[in-house]
């Protein structure tokens, strides 16, 4: 029997934009704002962190972290993401989306200071407790850049140095401890705005009608923000069909939901090994192609100044406009021709920056590369990022949350998502190593040799052609009520024939 649609929900899906809406959409999005954060600030604070407590001397080369401290750093934060978002996502299920959502904000303040607050003199001591901190605030974006670029800009006008070349030991002065501490703990101050503000707002209606059962609270919740009259009507709920109780992973859950999830898995798992690779190591190719200065020819402070600064510009000119491109199409284009079109772009731009990589880099000419396309080579490069945006990197964590029954929606958000983070897991380490020069003399010291950055960038354009075809997995969400993609209210194939233009925000998973 279907079950009869409840007031509190239809009154939700036809509610005109209001500031309850602006309010929630600001807390969803500081979750993605802390995690783009940390992602970002990241490769400047490890530039600094290699010259501190990693130079040697005897080399002739400013101090970069060794591998295994190089892979620590930048994944044990993804490890833990990892763990949370399984175990949060379930717990988001049980205990509702509020409880839970504070307490891996409050987790994110305490390990982003944490971070900063890495105690100990020696190499062991501080990047111990850094990894400790750093895979509590993953298990609970042009911002990270900016920041660096702020920090950076005032300590190196405030204690100028000399390049390494000049004076090795006079380049990296004392202070610079100071930069990636200040970076990564002023990473707390947007969780810590967003605690106070979602403690204001009441649990999502749909968790409150439809899994804690209270039609009452439901109604009385949205009445007040949305500033309508709305009846309980408690006694649809006692009118649910049994056949819509199945639990997570049995036989009626695969036969309904089992590809949409593998899909929402697989996608995201193929996106992220590539997106992750990309912004972790573009610092990597920026200087490659000589859009950096070789790390000899600059300062400490220097090096985190310009290596902020190039993600910066690339956020701006192609990783911002692809978001609000997105923004502006969603919802009348839909979310399956995004992904699909941002993965197929994705893949063509990364091809075209592979094939001929070595024209478009240029010769060995010094400790530069010389008679290259560069501006060709950034260009391109940047559209990658325009099409991941204006892509899978909206729509892979959109869709997750409009497919699934509202008991089990965090769950399968959660496991989505944990795949993501086990793609970003395959990029981050795999890509370290694998994009090593395939000449042992041009290899960074304690690496072994690698495949090259050219053939690197053909395996992410292979994760990207991967990812479009596992795309036509996962169902157009457009327009449809999520009760009607769930399957709750029990006539859901004629409803998402129909395609009614029902709105969903947000706050209401």
């Amino acid at each position: 029997m279907a079950r009869e649609r409840l007031e509190v929900l239809t009154a939700l899906d036809k509610a005109k934009t209001q500031w309850y809406h602006f309010t929630a959409i600001i807390i969803a999005g500081m979750g993605f704002f802390t995690d783009a954060y940390d992602l970002f600030c990241i490769p400047p604070v490890t530039k600094v962190l290699g010259r501190l407590y990693y130079y040697d001397p005897t080399t002739g080369k400013p101090g970069s972290l060794p591998p295994n401290v190089s892979l620590a750093v930048n994944g044990v934060a993804l490890c833990g993401t990892l763990a949370g978002q399984l175990f949060f996502g379930w717990l988001g299920d049980k205990l509702g989306r509020k409880k839970v959502y504070g307490v891996t904000l409050m987790l994110m303040v305490v390990c982003s200071i944490g971070s900063g607050l890495s105690f100990g003199s020696t190499a062991k001591s501080v990047i111990t407790t850094l990894c400790f901190f750093r895979f509590w605030l993953g298990f609970g974006i042009v911002a990270g850049s900016a920041v660096a670029i702020i920090v950076a800009s005032g300590f190196r006008h405030g204690y100028p140095r000399p390049t390494f070349m000049q004076d090795p030991i006079a380049s990296t002065p004392p202070q610079a401890d100071f930069v990636w501490r200040i970076i990564l703990m002023l990473g707390s101050v947007p969780a810590i705005l967003t605690y106070y503000w979602r403690m204001k707002m009441p649990e999502t209606a749909r968790f409150t009608a439809l899994v804690a059962k209270n039609a009452k609270q439901a109604a009385s919740d949205m009445s007040r923000v949305l500033e309508v009259e709305l009846e309980a009507e408690q006694e649809k709920l006692e009118d649910s069909s049994p056949e819509n109780d199945y639990v997570l992973f049995s036989k009626k859950f695969v036969s309904r939901h089992g590809l949409q999830l593998l899909g929402t898995c697989s996608t995201w798992f193929l996106f992220d090994i590539a997106f992750y690779s990309q912004n972790l190591f573009q610092k990597d190719v920026f200087t490659a192609v000589g859009w950096l200065p070789a790390p000899k020819k600059m300062s400490a402070l220097e090096e985190v100044y310009r290596v902020a600064r190039a993600q910066s510009l690339i956020a701006l000119c192609s990783t911002v406009p692809g978001y609000w491109v997105t923004v502006l199409l969603i919802d009348r284009i839909g979310r399956f021709v995004i992904q699909l079109q941002g993965f197929f772009f994705m893949t063509v731009f990364m091809f075209s920056l592979a094939i001929p990589y070595y024209h478009l880099r240029g010769q060995p000419c010094g400790d530069k590369f010389c008679h290259g396309h560069h501006l060709t080579f950034i260009i391109l490069y940047s559209l990658t990022f325009f099409f991941s945006n204006f892509g899978p990197n909206a729509t892979t964590f959109i869709v997750p949350a409009e497919l699934f029954p509202a008991r089990l929606r965090s769950t399968c958000h959660g496991i989505s998502a944990a795949s993501g983070k086990a793609g970003a897991i395959v990029g981050a380490f795999g890509f370290l190593y694998a994009a090593q020069s395939t000449h042992i003399s041009e290899v960074d010291p304690g690496y072994p040799k690698g495949i090259g950055l050219k053939n690197s960038l053909i395996m992410l354009g292979v994760c990207n052609a991967l990812g479009f075809f596992f795309t036509l997995l996962v169902p157009e969400t457009n327009g449809i009520s999520l009760e009607d993609l769930s399957g709750e209210t029990g006539d859901r194939y004629e409803k998402f024939a129909s395609g009614r233009p029902n709105r969903t925000m947000p706050s209401e998973v």
